[in-house]
């Protein structure tokens, strides 16, 4: 499951962020938001700043927020008041279509 997670967390790109909940559902794990903050206490290296909260809160308290916005606002990402402009900056992971579905629209 973690491996899955950072996979994911990985595939933001620079300037854009997702949120607990959209990563997981992303993951395949769908309701799984606290997994993916164990997913990103757990590994290093990743752009863990580029994922938030529900309508792109900082969660994270105190200096590790400040930091978190730091980094965000370093790759151009805007805030409206304490948030992310998510209309501008959240990523939408791309939906892959079971291989049945898509093997059925080929032989049609």
């Amino acid at each position: 499951m973690f491996t899955k997670i950072q996979q994911i967390v990985r595939s933001i790109p620079r300037g854009k962020v997702s949120t607990y909940g959209a990563v997981a559902r992303a993951a395949g794990f769908p309701g799984a938001a606290r997994q993916v903050v164990w997913a990103l206490r757990a590994a290093r290296g990743l752009p863990w700043h580029r994922v938030l909260a529900a309508k792109g809160r900082i969660a994270l308290p105190g200096e590790h927020g400040f930091e978190q916005r730091l980094r965000l606002q370093a790759e151009g990402v805007t805030f409206i008041g304490a948030r992310v402009d998510l209309e501008k900056h959240e990523f939408k992971f791309s939906r892959r279509k079971p291989r049945r579905a898509a093997a059925r629209r080929q032989a049609n």
